[in-house]
């Protein structure tokens, strides 16, 4: 490892653990608080916010995403709580037209608000069809803020152009913090990192949610420039794709090809299962200058498995972090799919 990336990754674990932090804004509103978090996890900063995140966040997807799945999701996110998670994430389209995503956990958030720091997403352009969009995720959602609100899938640099014309989504997003709908603004991405790189120039964002895995290096990589300007910038940096949908796990069984070559994860074909575990998945992030990373459960069982791991994390050596990094390269393009889609 580069003496440059060693001092990024140092700068990053101060950083991370608050000795580069700033207070959080004056005249913020309170900030929610899980009581059982500082005993179930490590915690970070969530950059220069001032929240102190658990290192394991629950991500919107998984169960979370599925259609009339109430008995399960919902359950998943108080036992989340419970466990000292405290922070949730989920978007304006998981879970399709009908944001089942959104719908579960504001079931959890109309009795448990104020355990949690609240982020959600919206994937529109415009000032007017993002602030619509906002309007029924704090519906859905069961509050009268979010605590972060972030412009979902910024990957090609039309997005970043449409984003900051006039009109465009950013306009809303200083709109909604004015009113006090919002407290933070985010910016998210997995396809490609330089229309990311430009966003966070144009803007002081106060987060990013990015893809970071150990397969990130070998194809378009996010760690190269996008993760130590956030670093730089001071912001909060929540990691996600960290098993890339169970892709990168040697426990992962690829489905049938032909399901495969219908889906919507396009030309990439996995035929193999991945070559980590997941512990080894999520302590590579995990040893990345982020705050949090967000993962989707399916089960009850999943959740307790990872905030197992991020309860017993330890930072991982230099050539353990190598190592990893070798062994997801000959499946790095399926641990890797969502850069290989093609965005129509």
């Amino acid at each position: 490892m580069s003496h440059a990336r060693r001092d990024f990754l140092k700068l990053g674990g101060l950083a991370a653990t608050g000795l580069l932090s700033q207070p959080a804004r004056a005249g913020a509103v309170v900030v929610p608080e899980n009581p059982v978090t500082a005993h179930a996890m490590p915690t970070r900063n969530l950059g220069r916010t001032g929240y102190k995140t658990g290192i394991f966040s629950l991500g919107g997807q998984a169960a979370l995403e599925r259609g009339n799945n109430e008995s399960v999701a919902v359950p998943i996110v108080e036992r989340a709580l419970d466990l000292g998670v405290n922070y949730l994430d989920t978007s304006s389209i998981y879970g399709g037209p009908e944001r089942w995503s959104e719908r579960y956990v504001g079931q959890v958030m109309k009795r448990r608000r104020g355990e949690a720091f609240l982020a959600s997403k919206t994937k529109e352009r415009t000032r007017d069809a993002s602030m619509r969009m906002l309007e029924k995720s704090l519906a859905l959602l069961n509050t009268d803020h979010l605590d972060l609100w972030q412009l979902h899938d910024v990957g090609e640099p039309q997005d970043v152009e449409a984003i900051f014309a006039k009109g465009g989504a950013m306009e809303a997003l200083l709109e909604a913090r004015e009113q006090k709908m919002v407290r933070y603004l985010g910016v998210t991405g997995h396809f490609r990192p330089e229309p990311l790189v430009e966003a966070i120039r144009r803007h002081p964002f106060d987060a990013i949610l990015m893809a970071v895995n150990a397969a990130d290096k070998h194809h378009f990589s996010f760690m190269d420039t996008l993760l130590p300007l956030a670093v730089e910038k001071q912001m909060g940096i929540i990691g996600m794709k960290v098993p890339a949908r169970g892709r990168l796990l040697q426990t992962w069984n690829p489905p049938p090809l032909e399901n495969q070559q219908h889906s919507w994860e396009g030309a990439v074909i996995a035929k193999t299962p991945g070559t980590l575990t997941m512990r080894e998945a999520m302590y590579y992030s995990l040893s990345l200058p982020v705050s949090t990373v967000i993962i989707g459960c399916d089960t009850i069982q999943q959740l307790e498995e990872n905030l197992a791991l991020a309860r017993d994390f330890t930072p991982l050596t230099e050539q353990q972090m190598a190592s990893l990094e070798g062994r997801a390269q000959p499946v790095s393009k399926q641990a890797l799919f969502f850069r290989f889609v093609t965005r129509g």
